[in-house]
């Protein structure tokens, strides 16, 4: 791994190293990936897709090398072709298969005519030099190496990676760029989850539809919901086995309610943290970013996990009119009996994370979500009255201490708010202390409410950001940079 770079190093960063390819043991070969240049097409069969997942790169001895290789591709969505961004020409890119203590070398190749770079979401990893460093940038016909290792105490869930290039984070991820990232020690030959990457666009004249300013605003929401980049696809498994899905809300914006209609859910965990027993649910909502290990018993005929319209607020935020932002139910996958896949269930729990309620707490802070008017730029999204300064250190924190944030939201809209590196425990939603222990990195914020975490700053020197990731909000400003020693 290369020594720790500043920032304004890094933003002035356009190529470092050499690097060289290689592929995890499920390599890109190995799904038929056509060479660099070559188009290829994401196949679905209208709104009853079959079933299908993004190739799987598996570390061996310790170790994950992979090209992710950045481009715009002829996709087909439905029954349209159209141009899309791209991971290696699929969407979503292939997904990681990472155990803790791994080292995943990442060469970044941009084909872009924009600059971008890389964030694994979730992963408790450094965020200096070339690892998890948001304020690296990767200039169109550019390369990176990233060496991000993960710690050998790294908790086992499901995380993922995209760009996060600031102001061009939203148009990216709409476009179609994003993949899963599992940690886990298990063996995926015999039993594998099934990996169900949640995303949402729009389509226009065979390209991707540019956002106006109003969407920006309110942050877009697309009008096609893809899950492995198909609409509605049929999962086929046994009657009465149990499917493990490992569910990314990728979406730009739209928050997930899942429900597995007219059963229950059973959650193995939230984001990086485990639920030990894991409960039952009827319900589960996941906010942009988020992510769920669930479990589905599988029942006589056909099912459907569904994403019910969720209200993130109203438009307009009482300053020009507009209405509410719910949006409209998805069907995120059909669930079909047939087939002789076994169940695909955890064989055993995962380590319940540290409780963090009786820890001495070393210092407390206030973050505030607002808007204002921001002069010729139209409508500016703020965390305590500033908008995003890269150069500017926002929070300063000690390693070793836990710290109480009081995170508040003075819109009328919805603030998901992700902190980097370090994972919060949820100890207040609303008023009412959670009894569970609730490990996230994406929390939400309800309009005009608040909500309580507390962070362990327990390694990993270096500058990161923490953020609103309704990614259209984070673009416009919703960003503040926190510094660790």
């Amino acid at each position: 791994m290369s020594k720790d770079i500043s920032r304004r190093q890094a933003l002035a960063l356009g190529l470092a190293g050499a690097g060289s390819l290689a592929v995890g043991v499920a390599g890109l070969g190995a799904r038929g990936w056509p060479p660099s240049g070559t188009p290829s097409t994401n196949r679905t069969e209208g709104p009853s897709a079959t079933w299908a997942e993004p190739a799987v790169l598996t570390s061996a001895q310790g170790v994950l090398d992979v090209e992710l290789r950045l481009a715009p591709t002829q996709v087909q969505i439905g029954d349209q072709m159209a141009t899309m961004l791209t991971y290696n020409g699929t969407v979503p890119g292939p997904t990681l298969h990472l155990r803790p203590g791994d080292l995943l070398r990442v060469h970044l190749v941009n084909d872009l005519d924009e600059a971008t770079n890389l964030h694994t979401h979730g992963l408790l990893v450094s965020p200096a030099g070339n690892s998890d460093n948001p304020f690296v940038r990767v200039g169109p016909g550019e390369s990176f190496d990233y060496a991000i290792e993960l710690p050998d105490d790294h908790p086992q869930g499901i995380f993922w990676y995209h760009p996060h290039h600031h102001g061009l984070v939203a148009d990216q991820v709409f476009a179609g760029l994003y993949g899963a990232i599992v940690v886990d020690d298990a063996d995926w030959t015999a039993s594998p989850p099934r990996v169900v990457v949640v995303s949402d666009t729009t389509i226009s004249s065979g390209r991707v539809a540019q956002a106006s300013g109003m969407d920006r605003m309110q942050g877009r929401t697309g009008r096609t919901v893809l899950t492995n980049g198909l609409i509605s696809p049929a999962l086929t498994a046994p009657e009465g086995s149990t499917q493990r899905l490992l569910v990314i809300n990728a979406c730009t914006s739209r928050y997930l309610d899942l429900e597995h209609v007219g059963h229950q859910l059973r959650l193995y965990g939230l984001d990086s943290g485990a639920l030990s027993p894991p409960p039952t649910r009827t319900r589960v909502v996941l906010p942009p970013g988020g992510r769920a290990d669930l479990g589905v018993e599988v029942p006589a005929g056909s099912t459907t996990l569904l994403a019910h319209a969720y209200d993130r607020g109203a438009a307009g935020m009482g300053m020009m009119g507009g209405g509410s932002l719910a949006g409209s139910d998805a069907t995120i996958l059909t669930l079909t009996t047939g087939g002789d896949q076994v169940s695909s269930a955890p064989s055993a729990a995962r380590s319940a994370p540290t409780d963090l309620r009786d820890a001495e707490v070393t210092r407390s802070r206030t973050l505030t979500f607002s808007m204002g008017m921001g002069g010729m730029q139209g409508m500016q999204f703020l965390i305590d009255g500033q908008a995003f300064d890269p150069e500017r250190v926002d929070q300063q924190v000690r390693l070793g201490t836990v710290e109480e944030w009081t995170i508040r939201n003075s819109t009328m809209m919805n603030h998901p708010f992700h902190l980097h590196v370090w994972p919060m425990q949820v100890v207040e939603t609303s008023g009412a202390r959670v009894d569970a222990v609730e490990v996230r990195d994406v929390v939400d914020v309800p309009p005009g409410g608040q909500t309580v975490v507390r962070v362990a700053f327990s390694r990993y020197a270096g500058s990161t950001v923490y953020h609103c990731h309704i990614l259209d909000h984070e673009d416009l400003g919703m960003m503040g940079v926190i510094a660790a020693q």
